[in-house]
């Protein structure tokens, strides 16, 4: 059939695996430090992976292609729902769950212990299928919030995934990065933390709008920090 699809300029490519990371059907494989195009089935035309190529190596282009094959991409997902690294292998983006147990603090003396139970907790970082997320109860959280209220670990992060982001300053839309989350994932429950500047609203507005396209109904709690670090709602 003929439709809209991706195309890669290999010459652009620099090999870096954004792409492919981006990609939520798994359509896009590196192969010999290049990004390519090794599912035309999986592909879904949409371009989720334009946005995260940094050298603009990605275009979409008409032509003939095989028609979007849904169900083998979600045989393909739960087949690599357990996958450990994202296609590129960067430690940095390494899923990997952490002790509920409280870890030590070593710095000084009297430090709150971690409440981080996963890694990476960067929403953007995050793989949607990343195994941690099955059952959780989330914490969504602006950057700032951390920051702003003291207690931020043992008040908002005890006992939940957490995932921090701030929609002013990342590139690319969280709501479809959300919807992928509460789709494919049995999500309990979401906390929103914001803080009271306007901004933090896209984060807000990016849960709710996920939630509503999941289908699910998924308890949603929100709550505004002062930039003086008092809960205000």
């Amino acid at each position: 059939m003929i439709r809209k699809i991706i195309r890669i300029d290999e010459e652009k490519c620099n090999g870096c695996g954004a792409c492919a990371s981006a990609c939520h059907e798994g359509a896009i494989e590196m192969i010999d430090g290049k990004a390519r195009l090794t599912k035309e089935n999986y592909c879904d035309g949409l371009g989720d992976c334009l946005p995260a190529c940094p050298m603009n190596a990605i275009s979409f282009e008409t032509r003939e292609a095989p028609a979007y094959d849904e169900e083998a991409v979600l045989r393909a997902k739960r087949q690599n729902a357990s996958r450990k690294r994202t296609p590129c292998a960067c430690p940095g983006t390494q899923a990997k769950t952490l002790s509920a147990e409280p870890k030590p603090a070593f710095s000084r003396p009297g430090n709150a212990p971690s409440r981080l139970m996963q890694w990476p907790c960067q929403l953007k970082l995050v793989p949607p299928y990343a195994p941690y997320l099955s059952g959780a109860d989330l914490l969504i959280a602006a950057d700032c919030t951390a920051y702003a209220y003291a207690a931020f670990h043992e008040d908002f992060m005890k006992g939940k995934i957490t995932l921090i982001g701030c929609p002013k300053l990342d590139a690319g839309n969280y709501a479809e990065k959300l919807t992928q989350i509460f789709t494919y994932n049995n999500v309990r429950s979401v906390k929103v933390a914001r803080m009271e500047v306007p901004c933090c609203g896209g984060l807000e507005y990016a849960v709710k709008t996920a939630i509503s396209a999941s289908g699910k109904e998924i308890p949603c709690q929100v709550v505004t920090l002062s930039t003086d670090g008092k809960i205000l709602a």
